[in-house]
């Protein structure tokens, strides 16, 4: 069993494809281990997503026996969660940890852990959680049941404005002139729809961020990012750079951002290169935007970096993304 988790923390850090900075965060955890005259578990821990539903959980652990008050178990975890973050609900969990001992404790152990939660989001920063898990213990072969409870933050959204035209350019994009349709579309500070454009100066304009956004493609992900300095994007920050690259300023988060423009129908016959995709993986609310980039695809700035991604009711992790597109918003248009 310890094998089989071990080789899904390996898989799960190997992993390339990303999700929103949904679920990052400090957490503070406190357990019982019904096991050899019962423990007392106390933990803190940092979550990251990595693919998919999954995300990396690691942290420092300290176990004492409420039998023998002098021993304390010290020691690392690595878990692997499945469906935790972002969202309200149930979820798997599993990992292994290991350390050492004091106090008449073993020199060395080791543990693995498998089990399922239940997670709160009672404020859009804040999480509650409630667990149990089977551990057992190595090299003296016991186990039994932990419960426990978890208090943590949840980071995502927010940040500094992204630059604006004239600002030091993030590495890999060329400067220009502003175009026709750049002087045009920025007649106002947050443009619904550049309705003055000519079809052709508005497929112009698009195609300039889009190639702007594709420039970026593997930078890092960076919670609160712009674009400073070359040191990375959040997902709203990316959009915002992309934009203000040719002359059309955005607001600075997703909320903000999926005001802007005009709506158009959640239909994948419907989306034109250059549409703002908004999701949510919360059910609260825009929580990740995307940059439509054609044939299904999109560009945003996901916890592995800045990537494209695919919309699709079939594909698996198309799907994903699919299931949580709540709405569009078009931000530049261009008059027939």
């Amino acid at each position: 069993m310890s094998r089989i988790l071990r080789a899904a923390l390996v898989a799960a850090g190997l992993m390339t494809a990303g999700l929103p900075a949904r679920a990052q965060g400090v957490a503070f955890q406190l357990g019982r281990l019904f096991d050899d005259g019962g423990w007392t578990s106390y933990g803190v821990s940092w979550a990251r997503p990595v693919a998919g539903p999954i995300a990396l959980v690691v942290g420092g652990t300290m176990f004492r026996n409420d039998g023998l008050s002098s021993a304390r178990l010290w020691g690392g975890n690595a878990d692997v969660s499945l469906f935790r973050g972002g969202r309200p609900g149930a979820y798997a969990v599993g990992g292994v940890a290991a350390g050492m001992g004091v106090g008449g404790a073993e020199h060395w152990w080791r543990s693995w852990s498998a089990g399922m939660g239940y997670e709160l989001l009672p404020l859009r920063f804040l999480s509650l959680g409630i667990e149990g898990r089977y551990r057992e213990f190595g090299p003296r072969a016991r186990g039994g049941m932990e419960l426990s409870v978890r208090i943590g933050t949840n980071l995502g959204g927010g940040g500094a404005r992204a630059p604006l035209p004239g600002a030091p350019l993030a590495k890999g994009v060329v400067d220009s002139e502003p175009t026709r349709a750049t002087r045009l579309a920025t007649a106002s500070e947050y443009p619904v729809a550049a309705s003055s454009l000519t079809r052709s100066d508005a497929a112009r304009l698009l195609d300039g961020v889009i190639a702007t956004a594709d420039s970026m493609i593997g930078v890092r992900y960076r919670f609160g990012g712009a674009g400073e300095d070359g040191r990375g994007f959040d997902c709203s920050g990316l959009i915002q750079y992309a934009y203000a690259r040719h002359g059309i300023q955005l607001p600075r988060t997703s909320g903000e951002q999926a005001g802007r423009g005009r709506a158009v129908s959640r239909s994948l016959d419907e989306l034109e290169p250059g549409d703002l995709l908004t999701f949510s993986t919360s059910g609260r609310g825009v929580t990740h935007v995307g940059l439509y980039i054609g044939n299904g695809r999109f560009i945003h700035s996901a916890s592995t970096g800045v990537q494209t991604s695919r919309l699709s009711a079939d594909d698996p992790y198309g799907k994903w993304w699919y299931t949580r597109w709540v709405g569009v918003r078009r931000i530049v248009e261009g008059a027939a």
